[in-house]
């Protein structure tokens, strides 16, 4: 079953489900790529884990963590009469405990010397909506851009600030970064909206040589399909976020004019 959206579908974008997606379009993108850049390199699948506090794991999507928040202390003659008045009780608490959570990246390496040519982010409510995670991101980016390692990083999230570029001050729903690394500084960055399919994408391995194709639209449109995403998602509703008004009715059309399966 295709979603009704020519490109991104924003109702995939809500935090519960991202993880899913995420981990799942890491993987086809990867088996898109490995055909092409075999076989002088290969693709990895890496994962890098995060450590959370309660109040940013709930901030990002993830509202498994109870917390509980201490109450006043009464005074030395309330908790006298209290201690006459009140039998002792025992209560069943959690204690405020940090949290993992993790998530996938790819590294295209070159199979004869295992040096890593060039790294595929795919962003996630992690680095775009939790301080100490887009610190952490942010980080490493940094550290790729002071290499000879190529860069891509691939933004389908309207949520939070998007990752800075030095450049035109571009107002666009999502965004594909690359970053040759024989270029540097100059890069492109691909800018697209909403009602627009996801471009086509060419992926820098070592400069001079041939760019694989990413059809990133149509990994994502096919992945959507075998997955039954259409299942899990309410059509009905608004998506998370929500849309900008200027696209709110045209988003409506679409879904509207959709034929779900019996």
């Amino acid at each position: 079953m295709a979603s009704p959206f020519p490109g991104m579908d924003p109702y995939l974008e809500h935090p519960s489900l991202w993880p899913d997606i995420h981990n799942r379009l890491i993987a086809a993108i990867a088996d898109t790529l490995v055909p092409q850049v075999a076989p002088r390199y290969y693709v990895g699948v890496e994962r890098r884990a995060y450590l959370f506090k309660p109040d940013d794991i709930v901030f990002i999507g993830r509202p498994d963590v109870s917390i509980v928040r201490l109450q006043r202390q009464p005074a030395m003659a309330e908790m006298a009469a209290l201690a006459v008045a009140e039998p002792q009780a025992v209560y069943e608490v959690d204690v405020p405990m940090a949290d993992e959570v993790s998530e996938n990246f790819l590294e295209i390496r070159e199979v004869k010397t295992g040096r890593l040519i060039t790294l595929m982010e795919l962003l996630s409510p992690v680095n775009k909506l939790s301080d100490e995670g887009r610190e952490q991101y942010t980080r490493k980016r940094a550290d790729v851009l002071r290499s000879w390692t190529s860069l891509v990083e691939i933004d389908l999230l309207r949520a939070g600030k998007p990752m800075p570029v030095v450049g035109p001050d571009v107002e666009s729903d999502y965004r594909i970064l690359v970053s040759p690394g024989w270029r540097r500084p100059h890069a492109r960055m691909h800018a697209f909206s909403l009602r627009q399919p996801i471009p086509e994408i060419r992926i820098p391995l070592q400069k001079g040589e041939d760019e694989p194709t990413l059809p990133l639209n149509d990994v994502l449109h096919s992945l959507y399909n075998r997955a039954r995403f259409d299942l899990r998602l309410d059509y009905a509703e608004p998506p998370v976020p929500p849309l900008a008004d200027a696209d709110v009715a045209w988003a409506r059309e679409v879904v509207d004019h959709w034929s779900p399966p019996a």
